[in-house]
Order: C-alpha cells, then sequence, then structure tokens
C-alpha cells in the first residue's frame, strides 16, 4: 500500500506512486526513472510516445530516458508550472487552475471565504443537511463511478477512466476520500478528493437539484478542506479554470483559491533522439 502516512513534500497526483500502481492495476507499464518521476508510454495514431506529467523536467532527463530505452521517443512534456523548455514544441499553452491553501485554523479558512460563499456555508449550516465521509469502493459499477460515467458523457467532458479511479482506491485506499451530503435520508451531493504526498485534489463530484438548493457542495467542501488540514494536506487543487463554466469558476474562487497556471503541453523529440 502506497497510503500509510502523508508525505513530508507535495508533488502532483500524477507523480504519486499510486497513481503508477493504479496504471499497472488497469495493465498499463508507466516506467520510473532513476530520479524517481514517473514517465508514461502512449501509442497516438500507432506512434510510440512518451509522457512526464505534471512535472518540472531536471536537468539530466535525458540521461535518465535513456536508462530506460526511452531516449529516442518523441515527449510529451506537461508541467506543473510554467518553466523553461528549450528546443521544445509548444502543443498548447497555459491553463490556470484553482489552487486553495489548507490551514488548520477554522478561523483563518473561514476568514478567506468570499462573503456569498460564506453566506451560502452558512445557510447549509442551519439546514438539516449532515456531511459523512468515507472510502471510494473500489469497483467501477459503484453508484459514485457510475453517477461519473453519466455526467461525463451527459455533459461531454473528459475524466480519468472510471476504472482507472477504481484502481487507484483499490491501490491506496486511504488517499480516498469521499465526502457525501446527507438531506432527509438521500445522497444530495458528493465529492471525492484524493491526496497525494501533503497536497489534495479534487477528483469528481456530482449534485442534486435538492442539493443545489441547500447549498450541499458549500458544506461538502467546506468539512473536506478541514478534513485534509488535519491530515496534514497544505493545498487542495480545485482543478482547471474554464470559460465554459463561470459558475464553476466562480465556485471555486470564492473558497479564496488562488489562480495557477500551469505549463502548458510541449513536444520534444530530436534534441533527445540525438543524445
Amino acid at each position: 500500500m502506497f497510503d500509510e502516512a502523508l508525505a513530508p513534500r507535495s508533488h502532483p497526483l500524477m507523480q504519486d506512486p499510486a497513481f503508477a500502481a493504479a496504471l499497472r492495476l488497469c495493465g498499463q507499464a508507466p516506467v520510473q526513472l532513476s530520479g524517481g518521476l514517473t514517465v508514461l508510454q502512449r501509442r497516438v495514431a500507432g506512434v510510440p510516445l512518451a509522457m512526464l506529467p505534471r512535472a518540472i523536467p531536471p536537468p539530466d532527463l535525458a540521461r535518465q530516458l535513456k536508462e530506460v530505452g526511452l531516449h529516442r521517443r518523441p515527449l510529451i512534456l506537461s508541467p506543473e508550472r510554467p518553466c523553461p523548455l528549450p528546443f521544445a514544441l509548444r502543443l498548447s499553452g497555459s491553463r490556470v487552475r484553482a489552487v486553495l491553501t489548507l490551514d488548520e485554523d477554522a478561523a483563518a479558512l473561514r476568514a478567506r471565504l468570499h462573503p456569498k460563499w460564506r453566506n451560502q456555508l452558512g445557510a447549509a449550516e442551519g439546514r438539516s443537511v449532515r456531511v459523512i465521509r468515507t472510502r471510494l469502493p473500489a469497483d467501477p459499477d459503484s453508484p459514485v463511478l457510475a453517477t461519473e460515467t453519466a455526467q461525463s458523457r451527459a455533459r461531454g467532458y473528459a475524466n480519468w477512466p472510471v476504472a482507472l479511479t477504481a484502481a487507484f482506491a483499490a491501490v491506496a485506499p486511504r488517499q480516498t476520500h469521499l465526502f457525501q451530503a446527507i438531506a432527509n435520508g438521500d445522497v444530495v451531493a458528493h465529492m471525492l478528493f484524493l491526496t497525494h504526498g501533503s497536497g489534495a485534489t479534487y477528483h469528481i463530484g456530482h449534485i442534486t437539484p435538492r442539493g443545489k438548493a441547500v447549498c450541499a457542495h458549500n458544506l461538502i467542501l467546506w468539512e473536506a478542506a478541514r478534513h485534509l488540514a488535519r491530515l496534514g494536506c497544505c493545498h487542495l487543487d480545485l482543478g482547471i479554470l474554464d470559460d465554459s463554466t463561470p459558475d464553476l469558476n466562480r465556485f471555486k474562487l470564492r473558497t479564496g483559491a488562488r489562480q495557477q497556471k500551469t505549463g502548458g503541453t510541449h513536444l520534444i523529440w530530436r534534441l533527445l533522439a540525438a543524445l
């Protein structure tokens, strides 16, 4: 297992040992470099690619790739934040993530909330809504993951395959944190968070019309932030801010989250092949 205790430092979710183990459980073959980073292997139009997800490439990346026989493959880089990438071809530009700094002091955390967000939280706390915390079942057909499958198809967005999320829950159950809001005996909303090192990431969620009426996601996110802070998490990644979802963007930023640029997506091939 990979989840006995939080690591002392933060690292991206896709560079967590549990993510690599989940990929292996799904039949994939990620490769760990000598410096500790994980490289994924994919085929696009029949062409084998190497991918270094959510990581700043080290200065000796070419040498580390050569050690594992991947130095001649096209390499896709998607660093966690902007960084120099000489000779790389940019495939897509930076995006912006909402990242919430966590604080064990509940008063300090609450003070950073936007007044309207705080009012919605207060309204949820004043209603007969309770939040329970549990682990995600390691089953792609579980109600939470079945709901995610239906929702992603209906809204046309891409996320992890539910089999991969289930595999993550199987290899690292203590790194999956499922929060559900209960109103009048029914689950009206849920949010799933994954922890990695001293960080955490919002992964999937769903809310019913009744859940929206009682501001259930405000209450869930508040309870989750407090719980993750008590675990020792320093920040919570709330995901990409997308121009097509202004209401969701506003919900994220009103938690007091800061905007953080990613490093975009880049391709390197000939430079590494010549080394």
